[in-house]
């Protein structure tokens, strides 16, 4: 759309206008669009769109007595938007099942445009609720791909905490639920704190809610664990704790979660999601903190075990040192230093025989061997009344031819020595024979 009008100037002439940008693109400061034109754009736009098939969940459905067309508000499923859906009444009173709010259902309507509104609607002519078995299937295809990416591995569960200083509990407004689990809890350990978020745990505002709560309570330092906590319910009433984004956020808190939704039989994506999975509200409580009573009764248990140790071990020790005080030599310790005694007593008494014997034999060797000396003596030899002649210098006359008569020599008998002149006639007369 392109058209100019004129405007005053100084001199009090008008000046054309300048023409309306074509498209959004060429716009400038100086030649901006105004709204009706961005309103006709985007009405062009959209009138071009194709119809399409959408899911959503109703959050309000305004049906007039007699009137044709029917108003509903139809929210998406995860995120906070929604979009206003005229729809014929007759299409409405085709369905086998009246559309109720928060249903979760799939319109086939085309997008169209309100440009003096500047809002989107949706136009309505065929609408299907969302069956169990379709819901099912989509749970299940879920489920498939956050298991694939590790959020239900066992190896990234946290374990819980004996007694935790605070439980965080996030449940329904004024629910038999937060009954359940308190009165529970207090009666197990009646000390126990809670930090309890009250919150829609059904309906189009669950999902947001329960997430806020649940950020709330992580962050807080104090919190040991956190409970998340609703009754038994149909599986509609129960989806929005299979919801993408809460089961991701359930997976990815630092605190400890405990997840006890509706029955045991009940089994929605935080269930695989959480920590721990109780199979009710009262489990939850007791899987949470201890019994008391129990705990003491235990606590007595192991002191009784403890002092039936003490006393046996006492008991064992005590046998076994009388048992060595009543050995022999324990008992009489001087037996052993006695019988110690005999027995140096009796190698002194060896050591001294052995000794006096080797003694006598060697006196016997040494007065056989002094004899033998004494035999082999040259003064033995002279005692038998032999005599050694020696000239003045000591040399033995061994021959009569030696010497000269005159000469004065020296005779050694046994008992000494005394001097002689040699003759040439020898005075020696042999006796005569018998």
């Amino acid at each position: 759309m392109t058209q100019s009008s004129p405007a005053a100037e100084p001199g009090g002439e008008t000046a054309p206008r300048p023409a309306l940008a074509a498209t959004a693109a060429q716009t400038t400061a100086e030649n901006p669009w105004p709204l009706r034109q961005l309103s006709v754009k985007v009405g062009e736009y959209v009138a071009r769109m194709s119809p399409l098939w959408v899911e959503g969940e109703i959050v309000q459905l305004n049906r007039r007595p007699g009137a044709g067309l029917s108003f509903m508000t139809l929210r998406d499923i995860d995120v906070d938007m929604s979009f206003s859906v005229p729809i014929r009444e007759h299409v409405l009173r085709s369905l086998p099942v009246e559309p109720v709010p928060g249903a979760r259902v799939v319109v086939h309507a085309k997008p169209t445009f309100w440009s003096k509104r500047g809002s989107l609607q949706l136009e309505a002519d065929d609408i299907r609720p969302v069956g169990l078995g379709e819901l099912l299937a989509r749970l299940e295809q879920l489920k498939r791909t956050l298991a694939a990416e590790g959020l239900f591995a066992a190896s990234r569960k946290k374990p819980l905490p004996f007694l935790p200083r605070v439980v965080g509990l996030i449940c329904g407004r004024e629910s038999a639920a937060e009954r359940d689990v308190v009165v529970n809890a207090r009666r197990r350990w009646p000390a126990v704190q809670f930090e309890i978020r009250e919150v829609a745990v059904q309906g189009v505002k669950a999902v947001k809610e329960v997430s806020a709560a649940l950020r709330e309570l992580d962050a807080r330092e104090e919190v040991d664990v956190i409970i998340i906590s609703r009754g038994g319910g149909s599986l509609e009433d129960l989806l929005p704790f299979s919801d993408e984004q809460l089961t991701r956020l359930v997976a990815g808190a630092t605190t400890p979660i405990v997840s006890a939704i509706g029955h045991e039989v009940d089994t929605p994506l935080i269930d695989l999601a959480s920590d721990v999975r109780a199979s009710t509200p009262t489990d939850a409580a007791k899987k949470v903190v201890p019994d008391i009573q129990a705990e003491i009764e235990q606590l007595d248990l192991g002191r009784t075990r403890l002092r039936a140790a003490i006393r046996g071990r006492l008991e064992r020790e005590q046998s076994a040192l009388e048992a060595m005080r009543s050995r022999p030599v324990l008992e009489h310790p001087s037996t052993i230093l006695a019988g110690r005694a005999d027995e140096i007593r009796s190698r002194i008494s060896l050591a001294r025989t052995l000794i006096g014997s080797r003694l006598d034999r060697a006196a016997d060797e040494v007065s056989h061997l002094g004899r033998q000396v004494r035999a082999l003596s040259p003064l033995a030899t002279l005692e038998r009344g032999y005599a050694v002649v020696q000239t003045p210098d000591g040399t033995i006359v061994r021959s009569p031819e030696k010497g000269a008569d005159g000469d004065a020599l020296s005779v050694r008998v046994a008992g000494g020595r005394f001097g002689v002149t040699r003759t040439a006639e020898d005075p020696y007369i042999p006796p005569a024979s018998p």
